[in-house]
């Protein structure tokens, strides 16, 4: 059995990937099978963060869109990233792993506020860290949230799981003809304008060396194939 490639990393968790086939919402048997792979990969003595989107519950692009003020929008967006950290948390605790939500944004009531000492702290103690609420800050998405992070805690790289087995000149599922990467730069995505994380993102990554690894969470294992380097994924950077 292969020794993880590294030792702390953050993962980008898309909040869809929560919604399982229905298409909304939170899906309990995909949060359950998630919560399983983080407790996977914990066990081979890996330092775990995961940084949660909230678009299966809010984005607060498209409600902007329609009038919301842009930072009222994104408040709204983070808090429903707290909604799903939250899940997580619970679930991630059933299935034998102590686990503790950080939040950008102070709800002493719900859970602990974030910063970088605090985390670092339960990261050591070997609990899967959840960083919920983003930066905390209007116009930031949770891509760049993840690297940020990442960066932040000394993290050897961000593990962005998506429902595709990596990095592709088109998305695969429009376009037959698309191809996929093994590797490019953190220059590449940016020139290329591959969407699989914003231009922020990448751009942040680049400036802090950070490595990012983009495969499919959609089968069980996957979190800990990944970090063995087994299994399809593209690695940026």
């Amino acid at each position: 059995m292969s020794d993880p490639l590294y030792r702390r990393v953050i993962l980008k968790l898309s909040g869809e990937a929560l919604n399982g086939a229905q298409g909304f919402g939170i899906e309990q048997n995909t949060v359950e099978r998630i919560a399983a792979d983080l407790v996977g990969a914990a066990k081979l003595g890996v330092e775990l963060g995961v940084v949660v989107g909230g678009g299966n519950i809010f984005r607060g692009v498209e409600v902007s869109a329609r009038g919301v003020p842009r930072p009222v929008g994104d408040t709204m967006g983070m808090l429903a990233t707290v909604m799903n950290c939250l899940v997580l948390e619970a679930a991630v605790e059933r299935a034998g792993c102590e686990a503790r939500t950080l939040s950008a944004l102070a709800m002493p009531s719900v859970c602990e506020t974030y910063n970088r000492k605090r985390a670092i702290k339960n990261l050591g103690k070997g609990r899967v860290v959840l960083l919920a609420a983003g930066t905390g800050n209007p116009y930031f998405t949770t891509d760049t949230t993840a690297v940020l992070r990442a960066a932040e805690l000394d993290a050897e790289a961000v593990l962005k799981a998506t429902n595709v087995d990596g990095v592709y000149t088109a998305d695969p599922k429009k376009d037959p003809k698309a191809k996929r990467y093994d590797k490019l730069s953190h220059q590449e995505a940016l020139e290329k304008n591959l969407r699989v994380m914003d231009g922020t993102a990448f751009a942040l990554a680049r400036e802090n060396h950070m490595p990012i690894i983009v495969f499919s969470i959609a089968e069980p294992g996957a979190i800990k194939a990944v970090l063995r380097g087994q299994g399809r994924a593209t690695i940026v950077g």
